[in-house]
């Protein structure tokens, strides 16, 4: 089944797959997802506003919709799509393979959605961008999302965000929706970075799935781009400019369900050179049948650890600023004075006395960086999640 039989020859080689029995997605995922989707929970009235649209999301009208407006995927249609869905769920043992249907849109797209059972949806525009190989990294993609039960949530969140805009006339109406979508959408940012990986292990491509993230960016014209070139742009975005850029990059981001392409490419990129994924593709990773036992003190732990490295690394100015005032490194007044100024260190007494103290007061440096702690495992996906 994953002989790549089926696969254009002249765009990628025939070849054996590795399969993962019974991997947990505990395996992939981000620590920064599970710890998003724990502080989700614990938001005020998430659990009341849970339990109510559970009840009331017109799931069986969803599917109706699809079934009636969509392509369905299978032997007799997109039968392409059909292998690729097989040997994604066969790679990563997914018991029930999803519907998978192709919706007419040109925006490229795909979700994983459903409260009681996850459907993939994938538009015409996703199908024509991508080539074979990077296609399947993005079913892997919505494979991973239906193994970590990503969809409920997807699902709600789509659900909200049509809502909130329903009653934005009422005054103070939609505050608290606001407040849960706001909530949903971080833990849906990180969800993606979970899913990006399980692409990865489906495709086990990470160049095809390179590929996917840099044509949903800037369109069909790998002619024109290069890999290296986009993983520069998310080094250069990180690290550039001074706190003010720091707090637009918060700004652009909160309205967005998924992180930006190249940030995505960047930890995909990352999390591929870790033992953590090494040791996935050794197979030796987490399984379903542990998950029952598996400490939710532990997994506080790893988040906790994976934030504190990610802070210590991080290039971005704010995060380094963190990394000072956390390691008591200068005066956080003047500081913040001189980020937002853009003033360099000498002549702020601040700054001299910072450097008296043994450290510069605009230096973000922490010592030597660690590589990135190799979450419990987590990986592309299309535009769509």
């Amino acid at each position: 089944m994953t002989d790549g039989s089926h696969e254009s020859r002249d765009q990628v080689p025939s070849r054996q797959r590795r399969r993962f029995p019974g991997i947990s997605s505990r395996a992939y995922e981000h620590p920064a997802d599970r710890s998003a989707l724990v502080a989700l929970r614990k938001l005020s009235g998430f659990d009341t506003v849970f339990k109510a649209l559970s009840g009331l999301l017109p799931e069986r009208s969803l599917r109706l919709l699809f079934l009636s407006d969509s392509v369905r995927v299978s032997d007799a249609q997109f039968s392409h799509l059909n292998d690729m869905l097989r040997d994604a769920c066969y790679i990563l043992d997914l018991e029930k393979v999803p519907p998978m249907y192709v919706s007419q849109n040109p925006q490229p797209n795909a979700m994983c959605i459903g409260l009681d059972e996850p459907i993939i949806v994938v538009t015409t525009g996703l199908v024509e961008l991508l080539d074979e190989e990077e296609m399947r990294a993005v079913v892997g993609h919505e494979v991973g999302h239906a193994l970590s039960g990503h969809a409920v949530y997807r699902t709600i969140l789509l659900f909200l965000t049509n809502l909130a805009l329903k009653v934005a006339w009422i005054p103070l109406g939609n505050v608290a929706i606001m407040a849960i979508v706001t909530a949903l959408r971080e833990w849906f940012r990180k969800s993606e970075l979970s899913a990006d990986r399980a692409g990865l292990l489906v495709g086990q491509d990470l160049r095809a799935s390179m590929r996917g993230l840099m044509k949903i960016a800037g369109g069909n014209h790998l002619h024109e781009m290069n890999v290296d070139a986009f993983l520069a742009q998310a080094d250069e975005y990180e690290k550039a400019g001074d706190l003010r850029d720091s707090v637009l990059k918060i700004l652009n981001v909160l309205p967005r369900s998924h992180p930006f392409t190249t940030v995505r490419a960047a930890e995909l990129k990352k999390w591929s050179e870790t033992r953590d994924h090494q040791r996935i593709m050794d197979g030796h990773y987490p399984r379903r049948d542990e998950d029952k036992d598996t400490s939710v003190t532990d997994a506080f732990k790893e988040s906790a650890s994976h934030y504190a490295d990610s802070v210590r690394s991080s290039k971005d100015p704010l995060m380094k600023l963190v990394g000072d005032i956390a390691g008591g490194a200068g005066d956080l007044g003047g500081k913040l004075r001189d980020k937002f100024t853009g003033a360099g260190g000498g002549s702020s007494s601040s700054s001299k006395g910072a450097r008296a103290a043994g450290g510069d007061a605009t230096d973000g440096s922490q010592g030597p960086r660690r590589p990135e702690d190799p979450e419990g495992p987590s990986g592309p996906g299309a535009a769509g999640s």
